[in-house]
C-alpha cells in the first residue's frame, strides 16, 4: 500500500484499518480467534510501525479486536454496539445532477421533513472513489441510516459491509447492486425498454436503433433486456447492429456522427432512434442537425426517459415518464421502516412508469439544419 498522497486520500493508517475491518467483515479472521500482528500487518501493507500500531489501537478502542496480556490480539466476540446518534440523520448519496436526480431529491427530502430527519447530502459526480470516502464519513458520523444511488460501474465493498456489520440501514435508489443484498428503490426498467418499443412498433416502426449513454448500470441493462424482450414479442429479428451496448455521448463528435452515418446509410437504416436518457437525446438531436438532418422526416427519436437537460417529448415520438419524485419518497420511508426496524426482509421496490406519446404533447417540436444557428 502507498502512501497517501492526496488530499482527497485518507491518512494511511485509516486506510490500513479500513482494510482489516473489511477483512473482519468478510470471515478472514474469526471471532475469539488471533488477530494479524503488528509485524504481519507492516509486512502485508509496507507500512511503518507506527502507522501498524496506531491501526490496531483504534480497532482495538472501538471494540472489534481485544488485547490478551501474554497471548496477542483477537478478534472481538461480538461486534461492538453502534452508538446511537444523536440525532435523526440521514446520508444521502446521488451521483449526477439534473430534473431526474433533482425530483429523486425531492421525494426524499419531503419525506424526512414530515418524519424529522437531517437530511447530509453528497454529489459524488459518478466517481466510485468519492463514493466510497462519503460511505466512510457517514458511517464515522453515525448516521441513523443512508441513501445511495450507486455510481455507474461501481466495485465498492468495503463500507458497504461495514454499514451492513454495524446494522445501519442502507437503501439504493434508482438503480441496484446486484452484488450486494441490499433494500432498494428503482422504476420498472423492464417496462421501459418493453413498452416503449411496443408503443413504436404499433406505430409503424420495425427497424429501431438504439443509442446509450451510461451502459455498466442495472437500469440500462434492464432497458435494453425490455426492448430486446418487444422485438421477438412482435417477431421482429433482433440486430446486434442496432442493439449494441456502446456509449455515445463519450465519443468525440466526429465519432459519434461518423457511426450516425453508417446507421443511417446502411441499406436497412432505422426509421427511429431509441436514446437512453435525456442528455443522449439532446447530443444526438445536434448531431442530426450538424448532419443536415430532419427530426422528425428524415429520422424520428424517442427516449426511455424524461431524465436530461430539458423537456424530452416535444422532440421525440414517444417518451417514457419516470416516477422519480415517489421514487424518492419511497425509499426514505423505506430507509425509515429499517430504521425503526418495522421492516425486515430485504426488498426490491419497482415503481410503474408511463408511456407518453407526441399525440399527448402540449407542444411539438422540428430541428432541421436551418434551425441550428436559431
Amino acid at each position: 500500500m502507498a502512501a497517501a498522497t492526496g488530499g482527497d486520500k485518507p491518512p494511511l493508517y485509516q486506510q490500513v484499518k479500513r482494510e482489516l475491518l473489511a477483512a473482519i467483515a468478510a470471515g478472514e479472521y474469526a471471532p475469539g480467534r488471533p488477530f494479524v500482528t503488528q509485524r504481519e500487518i507492516c509486512e502485508r501493507f509496507n507500512v511503518s510501525h507506527a502507522t501498524a500500531v496506531r491501526a490496531l489501537n483504534d480497532l482495538a478502542n472501538e471494540g472489534y479486536v481485544v488485547r490478551r496480556r501474554g497471548q496477542g490480539t483477537f478478534v472481538a466476540d461480538r461486534p461492538p454496539a453502534a452508538s446511537a446518534p444523536s440525532d435523526k440523520t440521514i446520508a444521502c448519496v446521488l451521483q449526477n445532477q439534473g430534473p431526474h436526480v433533482g425530483q429523486i431529491l425531492t421525494g426524499i427530502e419531503e419525506v424526512c421533513a414530515d418524519l424529522g430527519y437531517r437530511l447530509f447530502l453528497n454529489h459524488c459526480e459518478n466517481d466510485p472513489a468519492r463514493e466510497e470516502k462519503v460511505l466512510w464519513n457517514a458511517l464515522e458520523h453515525q448516521v441513523s441510516g443512508i441513501i445511495v444511488y450507486p455510481a455507474e460501474g461501481s466495485t465498492v465493498i468495503t463500507p458497504y459491509a461495514e454499514a451492513r456489520r454495524r446494522g445501519v440501514p442502507l437503501v439504493m435508489v434508482d438503480r441496484y447492486r446486484p452484488d450486494l443484498a441490499t433494500d432498494a428503490v428503482v422504476a420498472d426498467n423492464m417496462a421501459v425498454g418493453r413498452e416503449l418499443t411496443t408503443a413504436l412498433i404499433e406505430a409503424g416502426h420495425r427497424t429501431i436503433a438504439t443509442l446509450w449513454d451510461e451502459i455498466d448500470v442495472t437500469s440500462i441493462r434492464d432497458r435494453l433486456a425490455g426492448h430486446v424482450q418487444a422485438l421477438r414479442e412482435h417477431n421482429i429479428p433482433v440486430r446486434p447492429d442496432l442493439t449494441v451496448l456502446r456509449r455515445y455521448r463519450e465519443q468525440s463528435a466526429e465519432a459519434r456522427r461518423a457511426m450516425l452515418n453508417e446507421l443511417l446509410r446502411g441499406s436497412q437504416p432505422p426509421t427511429i432512434l431509441l436514446c437512453s436518457n435525456g442528455y443522449a437525446l439532446a447530443t444526438v438531436a445536434q448531431d442530426l442537425v450538424a448532419l443536415g438532418l430532419e427530426v422528425p422526416g428524415d429520422i424520428d427519436l424517442a427516449c426511455m426517459d424524461d431524465a436530461g437537460p430539458f423537456d424530452v417529448l416535444p422532440l421525440t415520438a414517444a417518451a417514457i415518464s419516470l416516477p422519480a419524485r415517489d421514487m424518492g419518497r419511497q425509499t426514505m420511508t423505506l430507509l425509515h421502516e429499517r430504521v425503526t426496524g418495522a421492516a425486515t426482509e430485504t426488498q426490491l421496490l419497482v415503481l410503474p412508469v408511463t408511456v407518453q406519446k407526441r399525440q399527448t404533447s402540449a407542444g411539438y417540436m422540428r430541428i432541421s439544419r436551418l434551425e441550428q444557428g436559431a
